[in-house]
């Protein structure tokens, strides 16, 4: 399990002692931001969900993320000034900004905008230069996001994988586009380049792996071994069709088996001397997951979108595991300087590095590929559709400005008395007085199942689905957690109670002022159905058409009312600002 708070300090005080630069001791001078003295023999580089974004962008850091049980007031499940202070990062700063949603527009005017490939290159190219050995590594869900991806269904982004110099990849979103295109993928584009591993997925009827569980390389002499752990619940969190041949799980044991056999060795060949975990599980599964499998030295996580600064030091039977989570949108680059001696780790300076564009200059190279992807949509992705007078973000466990968009079109469209929005993590931010463009409705609708369908729903049925949704973000066990936050509700008010039992978290249902009635039928519209039968290829129009029409007849966003639930039994929780 995790260390205690005391402990935690003792290992940060520690690391500092390594040469680990933490937010307050990081130099004041811009030109120095990313001066990074090397350290080591081996150097992971990592990032992940980036969700197709190409461009810079703005994406403000969750105000609620909240922690049940054990994970209650422990990262990842710490917002705002909470978070600076845990990790000594300074208010005002440019990475307060970069990892919390304190004073969001203004910052960003100030700081500018995060991410973009060709800044992400240039990044790249330094610290690869800096270091001799290292690998670059993507943790997943790169293929989806963006309205290019969508249109070249992945193709954009897997031309920018090649250019940046990616290694190895796991995947999740990647399976929304089908099996037979990942499989066309890895053999055309990535055969030789890059390699895609997943141990947690086999075929349905003989149980035969899909993907390559792990790879060896060897970095400057010394064997490190990669092994991939794609999404587990990918059939349950998108329409089992694109994936319906393929079984996808944790697979603690089999991983187990992985991590002893590479530390082994076989055929006369040494063993791995560093084994990292490339996991897209979601970092609270992957802090029990440490807890539980021995053998790992580093796990290089994703899917929840988590902007950790420092990994967590997880015990388990046979020694420790660093557990890490890289942030998402292209946001964060991830160093790690591992210094193995005599066949083991025996330390390391780790950086979860804010890609600002204004301080990194753009990659030639880079820059002209992206200019190429994008220039036959450029027309379309440009209309401006309407102008936003309020900051309009989506990441957060229960509604954001722009689901409350979403919710508000969806309800005015379709005249539904209540309406439910997917609560994706996925979605880039808004500044007030920045025009609305196709391309950011895009950046917030772009899927392979995003139809509208208008349903007749018993509130029992309305109240059941709720319990559901919200198990799957407050099981105090991570493993029954999929890593969504709650799905965004339209019409209804509620309470919800986070560290109740299922069944127990959801009340106080109501329509303006009367109560949910569990016997009565209400006029229901959603989008991005997972259910077979509901948001296929036959069913309402896209959301993206219905939404553009709204936000052009509307022309102009104001600030509206966010419908957050009544939360109960929170106090204290350093999860929500």
């Amino acid at each position: 399990m995790s260390l205690s708070r005391r402990e935690f300090l003792q290992a940060l005080a520690a690391a500092a002692a390594a040469g680990l630069p933490l937010g307050a001791r990081l130099q004041p001078k811009e030109e120095a931001f990313y001066d990074l003295p090397g350290f080591g023999n081996v150097s992971l580089l990592h990032f992940t969900d980036c969700h197709a974004q190409l461009l810079p962008v703005s994406f403000r850091e969750p105000s609620a993320n909240l922690g049940v049980g054990e994970s209650a007031n422990r990262p990842p499940h710490l917002v705002g000034e909470a978070l600076l202070r845990h990790f000594g990062i300074s208010s005002g700063t440019r990475e307060a900004h970069a990892f919390s949603h304190l004073d969001f527009a203004r910052a960003a005017g100030k700081y500018g905008r995060l991410g973009g490939f060709a800044h992400l290159a240039t990044l790249v190219k330094k610290l690869r230069a800096e270091r001799r050995t290292s690998l670059l590594l993507d943790g997943g869900d790169t293929w989806q996001g963006s309205a290019t991806s969508l249109w070249t269904r992945g193709q954009d982004m897997i031309e920018a994988q090649k250019l940046l110099g990616v290694d190895i990849m796991t995947g999740h979103w990647e399976f929304t586009y089908g099996a037979a295109r990942v499989k066309e993928v890895l053999d055309k584009d990535f055969a030789g380049r890059i390699e895609f591993l997943a141990q947690n997925v086999e075929t349905r009827d003989f149980g035969d792996p899909v993907f390559k569980a792990y790879s060896i390389r060897s970095l400057g002499g010394i064997p490190v071994a990669v092994i991939g752990q794609a999404f587990p619940y990918t059939p349950i969190a998108h329409p089992p069709r694109f994936v319906a041949d393929w079984r996808f799980g944790i697979e603690e044991r089999r991983l187990q088996k992985i991590a002893d056999e590479v530390r082994a060795g076989k055929g006369g060949k040494a063993g791995a001397q560093v084994v990292v975990l490339l996991s897209h599980n979601g970092m609270d599964v992957d802090l029990k997951l440490a807890s539980r499998v021995t053998g790992i030295d580093v796990i290089l996580g994703g899917h929840t979108h988590d902007g950790v600064p420092v990994p967590v030091v997880v015990s388990n039977a046979k020694g420790r595991t660093l557990v890490t989570n890289a942030g998402s949108h292209g946001k964060f680059l991830a160093v790690l300087d591992l210094d193995v001696r005599s066949g083991r780790l025996s330390g390391y300076r780790y950086r979860l590095l804010p890609v600002f564009a204004n301080l990194l200059p753009a990659d030639g190279d880079m820059a002209r590929l992206i200019e190429a992807q994008r220039a036959p949509y450029r027309e379309k992705l440009a209309e401006r559709l309407a102008v936003s007078e309020t900051l309009l973000y989506r990441r957060g466990n229960f509604n954001g400005t722009m689901d409350q968009l979403i919710l508000d079109a969806l309800m005015e469209v379709k005249g539904a008395e209540i309406a439910f929005s997917p609560g994706f993590r996925w979605g880039t931010t808004i500044l007030p007085g920045e025009a609305i463009t196709y391309e950011q409705i895009m950046n917030q609708t772009a899927i392979t199942y995003p139809h509208v369908v208008v349903t007749e729903m018993a509130g029992e049925t309305i109240k059941a689905n709720l319990e559901d949704i919200c198990d799957n973000l407050f099981n105090p066990d991570p493993y029954y957690q999929q890593g969504g936050d709650m799905v965004r509700v339209g019409g209804v008010r509620y309470s919800c109670t986070p560290g109740a039992k299922i069944g127990a978290r959801i009340g106080d249902m109501r329509i303006g002022e009367r109560p949910l009635e569990a016997g009565r039928t209400y006029k229901v519209a959603s989008w991005a159905s997972v259910a077979e039968g509901l948001g296929n290829d036959n069913a309402g129009e896209p959301i993206w058409d219905l939404f553009a029409r709204y936000l052009r007849d509307k022309k102009i966003v104001r600030s509206g009312k966010l419908n957050l639930p009544r939360l109960i039994g929170v106090k204290g929780n350093r999860g929500i600002a």
